[in-house]
């Protein structure tokens, strides 16, 4: 076995492990399951689940997920009988829903020392569950769901559905509820509380899809559609929401959104460039209709029209105070406000840093707050983002009040930009990460479907909260749908980051399956899941045209494919995977299925075939081969069979998603997606084509060895560091990082190294190529230095130094990977030990190529290694 295999049967036992405790946690306190357990709770017993008791004066935050857990229970049993009451049901079990100190029901049971609330009391949303003998008279057993605060008892309540069978995205992905006639809790008590204090999503670049879709199915963006978004994020454990914002304003479209958001329990934000509480929409209706509150109009520019902005602000702040009944309140809603100024649009605010004026502007901005507040300005929340040019003045020097909360941001790509250094003092405020599964803007929007690996998404939220960001966690998440899978994982990963090992993360996929679509398709559909995410991270599918790759070999009597073959071949592969699990649903089950795994993969793999087709075609059409024809057809069908599946899409599930596909992924000839899907042009050739016939592409060889990073030969752990490998991470087999994340640098001689036996097939002047996972230096040192050497040699340094925008940066973007040489000197052929150094944190490699001469542009080529021994 070589150490491949050994790492990857490390983690598939870990994740089968893992798995196996979650769908079998019988042994564990407060776990549903389908067998009687001693001292356990009955939640549904013959078909009638158990009553859901919650005290009658109680919040509406709290009746609210207590009903949703009550109908949750009525849709596992197919009994709706006695679903929610205020007293005990004599004879029946109970479970009861509560807030510590705000339920008679829950602090009687206190007073009787029938339930331990210790380590409960005064921590951020915090529940405990625990199973109680004879709470009441003639009451056998209760779960009592106890909240430290209300957001507490809510995700208690939540998370009970969720163990019991009910999807988070039974709504959002019709992921069928199964039925039971029984369900049992285990005896016990647990206690939960988040690590990351706000998580939530952003809803954004939500036009032409998610706006469509919930105008036809509700009539806007307004509370009808909000429900369901933040019936979600709870349902995921998180609180947070950004709104959607192009051309929409949350507490002007339907006021209703705002007092509906206040009483599920999630906070509103407003996004980077949203200052105030105030969509940016709202500024532009203002200066139109001269409204008398606050949208005065004017420029978007604080130097000549400051005074009207004050007021527009100030309007933002006195609507957060108002409440349903519009008198100022001494809490208002529960909302984190935004601070700063970008320009408008979502731009630039001046040329240059705008340092001084920006400070300004936030004292000013906290002197209304203050104001109109009536409280300390620390009592509440605020969150400056540093996103893209704002980061530059952060790095320059300005400063904020310690209570407001630093927001940094990622590249819009997946590689984190800046985080805190270590030993700087802590901030009342705290630091957060802004990051992005969907982005509108250079080199290419991407916006279509998911392209996100939540390797990436671990080894970048891991390294974050290592270094302190752990304040708020918000994503972009365009239109929601079909970004569901990272959506669940990160929000997953938010309530506690320090779960989610390399371990976990190997698990999550067959977790994850398996919840969605039972233990019998597990396996099969987390591979699917898995591999999809690794081939569509390659390149974006907005990315993919005629030249992404390159062509092999033209014959009269064969074509090679080359690597553009290759890549298709992928596709296909998967695509007949995901046929062949479709095969083997239930009906109930094909609507989820075509939703989360069936329409991504046909679809990608889809416009594979058409670009591959269109490449084929004018390579030969130029040489005036007829063969081209074919191929222009071919390309021509999968255009049409794209449009098929939208339609395909908006008619499942009796046309509830319909609109919800509508991004355009054809005919990008800039950053900016185009109007409307445009089919690449073909060209057809006089003459009659011949039989297409492919021919095997011949073995890549040259005067290289290459290996796959996971395939090290020995690891020496040192300095408190352990070399992990986390499978799939990047294009190939995976990537290998020491670990823990968040540490300093280390030196050459704290000998954290990594050892690969490579076989060179030439001598000559040699170099030793790395090919790493994208990433930016956080510390903005200088780059992310990785040490290189060969034979026991001198160590070479090399520095993956990628700075946004920048050509090195929009490669490492396009191909999810980069390349670092190492110019090693004269080598003989044969066998050499290569050696990697670990200098800075953050440096994940994915593959290592021995080279003498040159290597092919764009080689990422085979492994061939020999193999390792292990030691």
């Amino acid at each position: 076995m070589n150490l491949k295999s050994r790492w990857f049967g490390w983690f598939a036992a870990s994740a089968a492990s893992l798995i196996a405790s979650a769908a079998h946690a019988c042994d564990a306190p407060v776990s549903v399951c389908d067998h009687r357990t001693p001292s356990g709770l009955s939640l549904i017993a013959n078909g009638r689940a158990a009553t859901v008791l919650v005290d009658a004066d109680a919040s509406p935050t709290v009746r609210d997920a207590a009903e949703a857990l009550a109908g949750d229970l009525a849709r596992i049993s197919g009994s709706s009988a006695s679903r929610i009451a205020a007293a005990p049901v004599p004879g029946r079990s109970a479970v009861i829903v509560g807030v510590l100190g705000q339920s008679r029901l829950i602090d009687g049971l206190v007073a009787s020392g029938k339930i331990d609330i210790r380590g409960l009391a005064g921590r951020w949303e915090a529940y405990r569950q625990i199973v109680v003998d004879r709470p009441f008279p003639g009451v056998p057993h209760a779960l009592v769901i106890v909240g430290a605060d209300r957001r507490g008892a809510v995700f208690g309540a939540y998370d009970l559905s969720e163990k019991a069978g009910v999807s988070p995205w039974a709504w959002w992905a019709d992921v069928p509820v199964r039925r039971h006639d029984t369900l049992y809790v285990t005896a016990g008590s647990r206690i939960d509380a988040p690590r990351v204090r706000y998580r939530g999503i952003f809803i954004n670049d939500e036009d032409p899809a998610f706006g469509s879709w919930a105008k036809t199915r509700f009539g806007g963006v307004n509370a009808k559609a909000y429900a369901h978004v933040f019936d979600l994020i709870l349902r995921l454990k998180g609180n947070y929401l950004w709104p959607a914002m192009w051309g929409k304003a949350i507490g002007m479209d339907d006021p209703a959104s705002m007092a509906l958001a206040d009483r599920k329990g999630i906070v509103l934000g407003t996004s980077h460039h949203e200052p105030m509480t105030r969509a940016q929409a709202e500024w532009h209706r203002g200066a139109a209709t001269r409204t008398a509150d606050g949208g005065a109009g004017g420029a978007w520019d604080y130097t000549t029209n400051g005074a009207n902005l004050r007021a527009f602000w100030r309007g933002g702040i006195e609507r957060m105070m108002a409440r349903n009944s519009g008198v100022l309140g001494d809490q208002g809603y529960e909302q984190l406000v935004t601070l700063g100024m970008r320009g408008d649009g979502d731009e630039p605010m001046t040329e240059g840093t705008a340092t001084t004026l920006l400070e300004t502007i936030v004292t000013d901005q906290r002197k209304i707050i203050a104001d109109v507040t009536r409280r300390p300005i620390t009592r509440t929340p605020q969150v400056w983002a540093l996103y893209k040019e704002v980061q530059d003045y952060y790095d320059r020097g300005m400063r904020v009040p310690d209570d407001v909360t630093l927001l940094f941001s990622d590249d819009n790509w997946g590689q984190i930009r800046r985080l805190p250094t270590e030993g700087r003092a802590p901030r009342v405020g705290g630091y957060g990460v802004y990051y992005h599964f969907d982005y509108v803007g250079g080199p290419r929007n991407y916006k279509w479907l998911n392209t996100n690996q939540i390797e990436k998404t671990w080894a970048q939220m891991d390294l974050a909260y290592r270094r302190g960001a752990r304040q708020i966690w918000v994503v972009n998440v365009g239109d929601i749908k079909p970004m569901e899978y990272p959506i669940d994982f990160f929000l997953k990963m938010a309530w506690n980051p320090e779960a989610m090992t390399p371990a976990a993360v190997a698990a999550f996929p067959k977790a994850w399956a398996g919840a969605t679509f039972g233990a019998r398709l597990a396996a099969d559909i987390a591979g699917i899941v898995t591999d999809y995410a690794r081939l569509a991270a390659r390149r974006k599918p907005e990315l993919v045209d005629p030249t992404s790759f390159a062509l092999g070999a033209v014959t009269a009597d064969a074509l090679d494919g080359g690597e553009w073959g290759r890549m298709v071949d992928d596709w296909d592969a998967l695509d007949r995977r995901m046929a062949a699990a479709r095969a083997r649903l239930s009906p109930g089950q094909r609507d989820a299925y075509f939703q989360l795994v069936d329409y991504p993969v046909a679809a990608m793999a889809n416009l594979y075939r058409l670009y591959y087709a269109v490449a084929w075609n004018r390579r030969l059409a130029a040489a005036g081969d007829p063969r081209a024809n074919a191929f222009a057809a071919t390309a021509e069908r999968a255009f049409a069979r794209d449009h098929a599946l939208v339609e395909a899409y908006h008619a499942r599930a009796g046309g509830k998603w319909a609109g919800m596909m509508l991004q355009t992924k054809f005919g990008y000839t800039s950053w900016r997606d185009p109007p409307r899907d445009v089919m690449p042009a073909v060209t057809r050739v006089p003459g009659t084509p011949g039989p297409i016939r492919f021919r095997a592409a011949a073995p890549v060889r040259g005067n290289w060895a290459a290996v796959e990073a996971v395939d090290f030969t020995r690891a020496n752990d040192a300095a408190g560091l352990r070399w992990t490998a986390i499978p799939h991470l990047g294009r190939t087999g995976g990537a290998v990082a020491p670990l823990p994340q968040g540490r300093p640098s280390t030196r050459v001689g704290d000998n954290v190294r990594l050892d690969y036996d490579l076989d060179l097939p030439s001598g000559g002047a040699a170099t030793a190529r790395l090919y790493m996972v994208p990433a930016i230096d956080t510390r903005a040192s200088g780059g992310i230095r990785v040490g290189v050497s060969v034979d026991g040699g001198p160590v070479k340094v090399v520095r993956m130094d990628l700075q946004v925008d920048r050509p090195d940066w929009t490669r490492a973007v396009k191909d999810n990977g980069f390349p670092l040489d190492a110019t090693l000197g004269p080598l003989a052929a044969g066998r050499h030990r290569v050696t990697l150094w670990r200098i800075d944190d953050g440096a994940w490699l994915q593959k290592l190529v021995l080279y003498t001469g040159t290597l092919p542009p764009d080689y990422l080529g085979p492994a061939v290694s020999v193999p390792p021994r292990r030691s």
